[in-house]
C-alpha cells in the first residue's frame, strides 16, 4: 500500500470540510477533502500546543490537545494506538511549539454533523523558526489550490482531464472536481484574506499580541456573556454541552451564528477549550 502524501493545510480550510469518501474496498484510505479540493488522508501541521487534557483514564490515557495556527485550532487525539504521540504528547508543558504528524479523525454523531481532528502518528517539540517555514508552505499550497479552483469554475464541464491539462497534477486536479461536486462554488475572497493573512503573519509586526497581554476591558460583552454560560453549564466539571449553551443562549436572544462565532474566538484566543468533542469548558 502507498504512503498518502501529508498535506499542508491551514486549521481554518480544514474545519471547514464536511467531505469525506473512501475509494472503496476494506483497505482503501479514507479522506477527507477540504472545500478548495486539498484530498487528504494525512497531513502535517505546526504550530502551537495551548493546552493538553488526558479524558481517558490512568489505565488507559486518551491525550486530547488543541493547536493553534495562524488561522484556528486543530484537535490532536492520541491513545493506546499511538503510543510514540500519545507519551509525547504527556510530556509537552503548553504553551510549546509542535510538528505533528498524522491521519484525518472524523467523528459524526448525526448525519450531516463532522467533526474534524487529527490522530497524530508522530509528534515533536518544534521552534517558531519551523512553525514559520510550515506557513509559508501552507501559504503555496493554497495559493497553488486558489488558482486552480479557480480556473475550475470557468470550465463547462469541469474535468479532471481538463486541469491537467491546464498544467495542474492530476492530485490536484482530482481533489479539486471532488471538490466542486460536493461543496459547488465557494466563496474564494474568503480564502484570499486568508491567505492573505496568513502571509502577514509571518511579518514580526503584524503578529497578534499574545493573549496575556490583552486589556481585559476590550473583550466584548457577548464574549463575557458566553463564557459565563459555559461555566453556568459546566455542572458536572466536564464541559458544558453544546446543544445545551445553544438552546440557552437562543433563549437570551443570540443568533446561532453570533454564538458560533463567539465560541470559536474563545477557542482561538484561549480562553476556552473543548475537553472532548461536543463540550467546552473555559480557562
Amino acid at each position: 500500500m502507498r504512503r498518502e502524501v501529508a498535506w499542508r493545510v491551514f486549521a481554518k480550510e480544514y474545519s471547514d470540510s464536511d467531505f469525506q469518501f473512501s475509494e472503496g474496498g476494506e483497505r482503501s484510505p479514507s479522506y477527507v477533502v477540504t472545500p478548495l479540493g486539498a484530498k487528504i488522508n494525512r497531513l502535517f501541521v505546526v504550530g502551537v500546543i495551548t493546552d493538553i487534557d488526558n479524558v481517558g483514564s490512568d489505565d488507559q490515557p486518551m491525550w486530547r490537545a488543541r493547536l493553534s495556527d495562524p488561522t484556528g485550532v486543530y484537535v490532536l487525539s492520541a491513545g493506546l494506538y499511538q503510543p510514540e504521540a500519545a507519551r509525547t504528547l504527556s510530556g509537552i508543558e503548553p504553551p510549546t511549539f509542535a510538528a505533528v504528524m498524522g491521519k484525518t479523525r472524523v467523528y459524526s454523531p448525526e448525519e450531516g454533523t463532522l467533526y474534524l481532528s487529527i490522530r497524530p502518528e508522530i509528534v515533536s517539540v518544534a521552534n517558531d523558526a519551523v512553525r514559520n517555514y510550515w506557513t509559508l508552505e501552507c501559504c503555496r499550497s493554497l495559493r497553488t489550490r486558489l488558482d486552480a479552483v479557480a480556473e475550475a469554475f470557468k470550465m463547462d464541464p469541469l474535468t479532471k482531464e481538463g486541469l491537467v491539462a491546464l498544467g495542474h497534477s492530476e492530485r490536484i486536479a482530482d481533489g479539486i472536481v471532488r471538490a466542486v461536486d460536493h461543496y459547488g462554488t465557494v466563496d474564494l475572497d474568503r480564502y484570499r484574506l486568508m491567505l492573505v493573512d496568513a502571509l502577514k503573519y509571518l511579518l514580526p509586526e503584524s503578529r497578534p499580541a499574545p493573549p496575556e497581554e490583552k486589556d481585559e476591558e476590550e473583550e466584548s460583552e457577548l464574549d463575557e456573556y458566553v463564557l459565563e454560560l459555559i461555566g453556568k453549564l459546566d455542572t458536572d466539571g466536564k464541559g458544558a454541552d453544546w446543544e445545551t449553551l445553544l438552546e440557552a443562549s437562543k433563549k437570551d436572544g443570540v443568533q446561532k451564528d453570533d454564538l458560533e462565532q463567539t465560541v470559536n474566538s474563545l477557542l482561538d484566543n484561549g480562553r476556552a477549550y473543548e475537553p472532548v468533542i461536543g463540550k467546552l469548558k473555559r480557562i
